[in-house]
This record gives C-alpha cells, structure tokens and sequence, in this order.
C-alpha cells in the first residue's frame, strides 16, 4: 500500500463521516486515528460514522484501534456509529472474543446517519425544555471576576 494513502474524512451537518474503501494496514488505520480526532477537534463534530463496508479483512489489532477511535470520539464528546459491517467479520471478531462494547452498529450508512440525527434532535429538544434559570448564562460581572 502506498504510504500516500489517506481515507477521506468527509464533513456532513454536524457529523464526520469516514468511509474505508481501501485495504487497511496497521500504519494506515493508526493515521486513521489521528486524522479523526483532529477532525473532530478542528470542527466540533457531535457524530462519526465509520463505514467499513468497504474492509475485507480486519484482523484484531485493525478492530481495536477503530474501537479505540470510537472511545477517543466519545471522550472528546463525539458519539460514534459503526456500520457496514459484513455479517462473517462481526461473527468472527466475536469468535475471536473482542471487546466491542460501547459501540453503536447499524446495518447501512444511512441508519447510522439517520441514528446520529435522531440523538441530536433528542439532545436538542431536552435542552429545549430546560427552564430559563437552569440554562447556564454568563453575566458581565462573571466575566469580570474571571479576569
């Protein structure tokens, strides 16, 4: 594989998506890594979706690591989904005993989109019934006292 190789990190309303269409490799998926967190960094995404429809092959290191970005997005307060999964590799990496939990699956790219969407529609309509007084509100005189 080329060193050059890069998997685009495409920017969709207020999610990352990053579509895998290529082989992975250990240098690759930890580039990978680094260029999502980033990404999300750079533009407050609230959503990933990794699409992996396009992976033949994901050995257990390849698994980890791309659960390792989904808890890294989780942290950084970027929920994730995974999806495209083909149905042999998720019986295998069970098989294999991996520790996927946290992980959001969905069956297509469009579910997960459509997933993300809804829990941010959510998130948005409970900040919405909040009270006025309990909305965090910075006065002047806050401000002052900070400096």
């Amino acid at each position: 594989m080329l060193e050059s190789t890069k998997i685009p990190i495409i920017k969709l309303y207020n999610n990352l998506i990053v579509s895998i269409q290529v082989a992975l490799s250990d240098q690759l998926v930890l580039r990978l890594k680094d260029d999502v967190s980033r990404e999300i960094e750079r533009t407050g995404a609230r959503g990933l979706i990794i699409d992996v429809s396009g992976v033949d092959i994901m050995d257990s290191y390849i698994t980890r690591t791309i659960r390792d970005i989904a808890l890294i997005a989780k942290i950084m307060g970027t929920d994730t989904v995974l999806c495209g999964l083909d149905p042999m590799i998720a019986m295998t990496l069970i098989e294999m005993g991996l520790d996927l939990s946290g992980l959001t699956y969905r069956m297509s790219l469009e579910d997960a989109l459509e997933h993300l969407l809804e829990l941010q529609h959510q998130e948005q309509d409970d900040a919405d019934d909040l009270p006025d007084d309990e909305l965090p509100v910075n006065t002047a005189e806050e401000d002052e006292e900070k400096v």
